[in-house]
C-alpha cells in the first residue's frame, strides 16, 4: 500500500506543478489581453476578472459535497477538461461575451480542481506525511508559475493577438495533461485520518453531517475565520493595494512590480524545504502566530518604502523587501494550514472541508483588492497601518486556534507515540499494539 501511494502521489504532484506552468503562461497577463490586445476596454478587462472569481464562488459550495460522495478523481478531470475549453475559448475571444463565458468556463474549472487536488493528496498520505505532502505542492506549484510567467514573457507580443492565443493554447493543453495524468492514478480507499482525529469525528460517526455539521465544528469555524484574514492580509493585496501603494507612495517603478513578485516566488522556491525543516516538529499554531510577526514586519518594511525619507534605491529594496518577507510566511504556511484543514475533517466530509476552506479563500481575494485598491492608492498611512494590526490578529487568532486543537492535530509529529491511543485499542494487547499503520 505504501508503495502504491507513494506512485500516486508522484503522479498528482506532477500534474499539479504542470498545470500551474500552464497558468503561469496566462496569468500576469490576462487583463492586458483583454484590455488591450482585444481592445476591449479595461472596464470590460475588470469583469472578466470578476467574473473570473465570482465562477469560484458560485462552484465551490457544491464541489466538496461531490467530492465526498464520488471521489476527488472525477471532478479534478471535469474541472480540468472545463478549465481547458475556457482556456481555448478565451485564446480566440473577440468580443465581450466570448470573453466572460470564456472567464466563467476557466474560473469554475481551475476553482474545483483546487479540493480534488487537496482531497487527492489527504487520500494518499498520512499525518505524518501529509505535512511535506502539502508543502511540496506549494513549493511546485510556485516553481511552475513563475517558470510559465517567465516563458510566457518571452513570447507575449501585444502587437499579435495570435501570441495569447498560442499561451491560452499552452495552457489549455497543459489542463489536458493533467487530466491525463490524473486518470492513471490509482487511489487507495479514504481511510480514517489517523491521529488527526478529534471530536468532530465521534459526533459524526464517521458518516459526515454535511454543512451542519462543519458549521458547529468550532476549531473549522476558528480556522477559517484565520484563513480569511491570511488571505485578505497577504495574497488580496499582493497586485491591488500594494501595487498601487508601491507605485503611488514610494514611487517605485511599476517595473519593479515584477522584480517584486519575482523575489516572492524566489524565496518560496529556495526557502521551502529548509523551512520544512524547521516547522514540521512544531505546533502548528505557533508556526502560523510567527507567520502574522514576520508579516507585519513586512508591512512596517513596506511603510518606510513609501513613507520614510531615504532615496529611492533604498525605497526600492525596501519594497522588494516586503514580497520576499511575505513569501518567506507563506512558505512556513504551506505544511501547516492545509494539512490542518484535512486533518480537523471527518473521514467522510474531507471534501466538504477543503471546498469550504477554498471559497473563503476565493473571498478573501475577492474582498481584499475591493478593499485595499483604493486604500493603498490614496490613504497611504492609514492602509499600512490597517495591515500592521491584521497581520498581529493572524498571531491573536493562530494561538486561540491552538487552544482548540488536540496535541495530534497541532503537532502531527506525535503520532508515532501516540499510536497506540489514536487507534484505540487496549494498550495491554500485544496485536494491537504491534499492528501496523497505514
Amino acid at each position: 500500500m505504501t508503495r502504491a501511494m507513494g506512485a500516486a502521489m508522484r503522479r498528482i504532484q506532477a500534474g499539479n506543478a504542470l498545470s500551474a506552468f500552464g497558468l503561469g503562461f496566462t496569468v500576469p497577463y490576462l487583463y492586458v489581453y483583454v484590455a488591450q490586445v482585444r481592445d476591449l476596454g479595461a472596464g470590460t478587462a475588470g469583469a472578466v476578472l470578476a467574473v473570473f472569481a465570482m465562477a469560484a464562488l458560485v462552484v465551490l459550495p457544491f464541489t466538496g459535497r461531490v467530492i465526498d460522495r464520488r471521489g476527488p478523481l472525477p471532478v479534478l478531470v471535469g474541472g480540468a477538461l472545463l478549465a481547458s475549453v475556457g482556456a481555448l475559448a478565451m485564446g480566440v475571444s473577440g468580443s465581450v461575451p466570448a470573453a466572460v463565458l470564456s472567464a466563467t468556463l476557466l474560473g469554475a474549472g481551475t476553482a474545483v480542481m483546487q479540493p480534488a487536488l487537496a482531497t487527492m493528496i489527504v487520500w494518499c498520505s498520512s499525518p505524518t506525511t501529509r505535512t511535506r505532502a502539502f508543502a511540496t505542492q506549494f513549493f511546485l506549484a510556485n516553481l511552475g508559475l513563475g517558470v510559465g510567467g517567465l516563458i510566457g514573457g518571452q513570447l507575449v507580443d501585444e502587437s499579435r493577438p495570435e501570441s495569447f492565443t498560442l499561451l491560452f493554447s499552452i495552457e489549455a493543453v497543459m489542463f489536458l495533461v493533467l487530466a491525463g495524468i490524473a486518470l492513471t492514478v490509482r487511489l487507495p480507499r479514504p481511510a480514517v485520518l489517523a491521529g488527526a482525529a478529534g471530536p468532530q469525528d465521534a459526533a459524526s460517526g464517521g458518516r459526515g453531517g454535511g454543512m451542519r455539521a462543519l458549521l458547529s465544528h468550532r476549531a473549522m469555524l476558528q480556522l477559517c475565520v484565520l484563513g480569511f484574514v491570511l488571505f485578505f492580509a497577504c495574497y488580496g493585496q499582493f497586485e491591488s493595494g500594494l501595487a498601487a501603494y508601491g507605485t503611488e507612495a514610494a514611487g517605485i517603478d511599476p517595473s519593479t512590480l515584477g522584480i517584486a513578485l519575482a523575489a516572492n516566488t524566489a524565496v518560496i522556491v529556495i526557502a521551502q524545504f529548509v523551512v520544512l525543516r524547521l516547522v514540521e516538529r512544531r505546533k502548528r499554531s505557533r508556526v502560523i502566530a510567527a507567520v502574522g510577526l514576520i508579516w507585519a514586519l513586512a508591512w512596517v518594511v513596506a511603510g518606510y518604502a513609501g513613507l520614510g525619507h531615504g532615496s529611492q534605491m533604498v525605497a526600492t529594496v525596501a519594497f522588494i523587501s516586503t514580497y520576499a518577507l511575505f513569501g518567506l510566511g507563506e512558505a512556513m504556511l504551506s505544511p501547516t494550514v492545509a494539512p490542518l484543514v484535512a486533518d480537523l475533517a471527518p473521514a467522510s466530509m474531507v471534501g466538504q472541508y477543503n471546498s469550504a476552506f477554498a471559497l473563503v479563500k476565493q473571498l478573501a481575494l475577492a474582498v481584499g483588492p475591493a478593499v485595499g485598491g483604493p486604500m493603498g492608492a490614496a490613504l497611504h498611512g492609514p492602509y499600512i497601518v490597517t495591515f500592521v494590526l491584521f497581520s498581529l490578529g493572524i498571531t491573536v487568532l493562530a494561538l486561540r486556534l491552538g487552544r482548540q486543537l488536540t496535541p495530534v492535530q497541532d503537532q502531527p509529529s506525535l503520532v508515532p507515540t501516540s499510536r497506540v491511543v489514536v487507534r484505540h485499542q487496549p494498550e495491554t494487547e500485544p496485536e494491537a499494539a504491534l499492528a501496523p499503520t497505514r
